[in-house]
């Protein structure tokens, strides 16, 4: 995949530590677009209105209207883009990503008599539900025509399938996987009876996938209810429009599940969407319940699933052969998420999502690992594992995501505190690769002291920001009030606002170095008694 992207500014708060990757590129510009390469524009949310009859004369086609995407060919980038540029109508440009499926081999062979992984993922005794949260693959269409699909009950298009000559391949594949149906033919999927949609983003294209496609799956998926999403595909690069996509489907109330990546051989490159915040990612294990070689790891792996010589519906041949890779370990864990949120429907996404990783039965050295996460994924454990603490204001990784006029404010929670409403008390998860901050925006009283207190299970930190802040993280954090970050599971940090008037703030709860993760409770109060 050619990762040339540039970026312009203004840019989403939360967006810009992750830009720091891209600096060196950011400087191509208007020259990248006029390569022929098509782009993605993010227009500013003043532009929006104004220029989209001009983008659609240009031949713009719109990917998402909330979001206000656009995606440009080369020769309408090339015209139109400086003109954008010139009118500060641009929040963020990048070039189009192709997002390659996470399989590996594909070897015509017999169908084989036993689905092997099923022994290696708890499903021992228990029987699964019947339709109900649904699992949504954005990937490359499904044959609904195969004899494993034909008349499956549950089963939805979001787009139209492509699944001719060979677009349908993957999709079908990892489709079987979560919910080929009890019928009497070919094998059963972890979750047989699950209500199944797919979102065909390769357009005929087979296993290249590109990323304005990705996104607009992830954005229908989303908006349609919540679901299960899985991506079994990925890219070295990160890409800007899919962050965004996944960002407002983990505030809309989905859970995102993506492949490791098949680079564990190769070194093992930090691959995407595996790597961002809040997305379950699944690495491959083989017959033996090893990591297989073939597996990328990273610290953000969350867990493995069988992935290796996996038995899946073909839609070329009309018939099943073992295939392998973290495409398919993917979508055991997605149907398994799915399950257990069928099962035990009082769950959220969040919650789900740390009952699958939490529950799985550790695999190589004791505790968690860069080649397993948590380790294997045990269905029967997650059914029965304890209910994890509510988080209920994510994403709120940053400034943006909590500031209701930020251009990431998707989930609509309310401030902690308000004018009204100057005490509150609320409870959460930290993780040091998945959720490493949570921000809140509080209201310091005029002539008020106001006092935070984090309790943590293991060890945390506070800080406060002011208004003026435009990020709270590394390098891009600006205008800090102050910082509580002493060793122990209790933090207290008391700011006294001693102006005339009262003002928002930004109180961010986060993890110190070398601390994993912590569930914590946090606690606001103010003093009735002036400040000094």
């Amino acid at each position: 995949m050619d990762g040339a992207q540039d970026v312009d500014s203004p840019v989403p708060r939360l967006l810009l530590p992750a830009l720091a990757a891209f600096a060196a590129l950011a400087v191509a510009g208007p020259s990248t677009a006029a390569t022929g390469h098509p782009m993605l524009v993010r227009l500013t949310a003043g532009s929006a209105c104004t220029e989209s009859a001009a983008l659609v004369a240009a031949g713009a086609r719109e990917i998402d209207g909330k979001l206000r995407l656009w995606r440009l060919d080369g020769r309408t980038a090339a015209t139109a883009l400086p003109g954008l540029r010139a009118r500060g109508a641009v929040a963020f440009a990048q070039r189009e990503h192709t997002y390659e499926v996470a399989a590996v081999t594909d070897t015509p062979e017999p169908l084989q008599a036993e689905e092997w992984w099923l022994s290696q993922i708890g499903l021992e005794g228990v029987t699964p539900p019947g339709p109900g949260v649904p699992v949504t693959i954005v990937d490359s269409g499904l044959d609904v025509t195969h004899p494993e699909f034909a008349g499956r009950a549950d089963t939805l298009s979001l787009n139209a399938q492509e699944p001719a000559p060979v677009g349908g391949e993957h999709g079908t594949n990892v489709a079987s996987v979560i919910a080929a149906p009890i019928n009497g033919i070919g094998l059963a999927g972890i979750y047989p009876r699950a209500i199944l949609r797919s979102w065909d983003a390769a357009k005929g294209s087979g296993t290249r996938l590109e990323s304005s496609e990705i996104s607009a799956g992830i954005l229908a998926a989303a908006r349609s209810g919540k679901s299960v999403i899985n991506l079994s595909l990925g890219s070295d690069t990160p890409d800007l429009s899919i962050e965004l996509a996944v960002s407002e489907a983990v505030a809309t109330g989905s859970l995102v599940v993506a492949a490791s990546g098949n680079d564990g051989d190769r070194g093992s490159p930090l691959g995407y969407p595996a790597a961002f915040p809040h997305v379950t990612t699944v690495a491959a294990t083989d017959r033996s319940g090893a990591i297989a070689a073939f597996s990328s790891k990273s610290a953000y792996v969350d867990l493995a699933a069988p992935g290796d010589d996996i038995i899946v519906a073909s839609a070329l041949g009309r018939d099943w052969h073992p295939s392998s890779g973290t495409s398919f370990s993917s979508p055991m864990v997605a149907a398994a998420a799915a399950w257990v949120w069928t099962a035990r429907p009082e769950l959220t996404a969040g919650q789900v999502a740390e009952v699958i990783r939490r529950s799985a039965k550790d695999l190589g050295v004791p505790g968690r690992d860069n080649s397993s996460g948590f380790g294997m994924l045990n269905v029967a454990a997650a059914l029965a594992y304890p209910v994890p603490t509510r988080d209920p204001y994510e994403p709120n990784d940053d400034v943006d995501e909590v500031d209701p006029n930020g251009d990431r404010y998707l989930s609509k929670q309310p401030s902690l505190t308000t004018s009204s409403r100057l005490t509150a008390r609320t409870a959460g998860r930290l993780d040091a690769y998945e959720d490493a901050r949570d921000v809140f925006r509080v209201w310091l009283p005029a002539g008020r002291a106001v006092t935070a207190t984090l309790r943590s299970g293991t060890d945390g930190s506070l800080a406060l920001y002011s208004a003026a802040a435009t990020s709270v993280s590394g390098r891009y954090a600006t205008n800090r009030l102050v910082n509580v970050a002493t060793k122990g599971t209790v933090e207290r940090l008391t700011y006294r606002n001693t102006a005339k008037r009262g003002r928002w703030a930004y109180l961010v709860a986060k993890l110190p170095s070398g601390t994993l993760d912590a569930t914590y409770t946090l606690a606001l109060a103010w003093s009735r008694a002036p400040a000094t």
